[in-house]
């Protein structure tokens, strides 16, 4: 079987439209003698008559309607390549897929995610949140370029991937003014019985946390217990109760949740890693957020 010649496809889809070789010539810049050699050529291939003569003009066959049909179809969707080819140019953006895992201080994945932003070349910010094992999943299957999670990648998934250690950071207690001045004595002290928000099951930081209080004899009234860190701020913004999060980050915390520290808990130390497949970072993306972690977030010096 014949392959099909898309330049006498587009000639006799010419002439359909126009109605005559000789303005369909005009259009294709060719002389009417190349155009009718070519349809001549093209209905021989097919084995069809594709236009016949209806007076001084041409007219399609039933078989040339069937054809046209398609030939529109073809060259529309033609048309669209180009414009989509020609956007693509102008406006060429670097996707870049991240997954946070959920038991991640928010306010730390959006300092270490939000300098990917400021590269030269445009990037197009695609977060997916969820448990580390859902997101490793999609790691896999190269639907992510990198996971932020508290905690390395764990042996015993059978995924193809690299833990890179951004940093880690010590543990800070917040709470409102009101609930701050409403208790009698100093940190760690007014932690007892005092209410708490903790992290959840998730949270690498939970259990030693709890270990903490049980070294220094205090036993906080737990009220609520949250996958998610940025609702347990709020909530402590509102004054529900004391929450832990970095001391990495304590300013943007006091600053964004008005609330404030009351002590830091320096034992309890919390690791931040990304997950990538790349065993050597090269992503430009990934390549800003290691540089920020390492030199602004998690510096030793930041938080003396």
């Amino acid at each position: 079987m014949a392959a099909l010649n898309y330049k006498h496809l587009r000639y006799f889809w010419m002439v359909a439209k126009t109605g005559s070789i000789a303005r369909a010539a005009q259009q294709l810049h060719l002389t009417p003698q190349s155009i009718s050699g070519q349809l001549t050529d093209f209905e021989a291939t097919l084995g069809v008559k594709l236009l016949r003569r209806a007076g001084r003009n041409l007219e399609l066959t039933d078989a040339g309607r069937r054809i046209l049909s398609y030939a529109e179809e073809i060259f529309t969707i033609g048309d669209e390549l180009l414009d989509a080819l020609h956007e693509q140019s102008s406006q060429r953006t670097l996707p870049f897929r991240v997954g946070l895992a959920d038991s991640v201080s928010k306010s730390v994945a959006y300092q270490l995610v939000e300098p990917a932003l400021g590269l030269p070349e445009p990037v197009r910010l695609v977060c997916r949140e969820g448990r580390l094992a859902a997101l490793l999943a999609e790691l896999a299957i190269h639907r992510l370029d990198m996971i932020i999670a508290d905690r390395p990648m764990p042996t015993s998934l059978n995924v193809r991937g690299y833990s890179h250690l951004l940093g880690e950071s010590g543990q800070t207690v917040f709470g409102a003014k009101r609930l701050i001045s409403s208790l009698p004595g100093d940190f760690p002290a007014l932690l007892d019985n005092a209410p708490f928000l903790l992290p959840g099951e998730d949270a690498v930081i939970r259990p030693k946390l709890l270990q903490w209080f049980e070294a220094h004899n205090l036993r906080p009234r737990i009220i609520g217990e949250f996958d998610d860190s940025a609702l347990m701020k709020a909530f402590g913004k509102a004054g529900a109760g004391f929450f832990v999060a970095p001391t990495a980050i304590v300013e943007s915390v006091c600053e964004q949740y008005k609330v404030e520290a009351i002590g830091r808990i320096d034992s309890v130390v919390e690791q931040i890693y990304a997950i990538t497949t790349e065993r050597r970072i090269t992503h430009p993306a990934i390549v800003a957020i290691s540089k920020v972690a390492q030199q602004d977030i998690f510096s030793p010096g930041k938080h003396p």
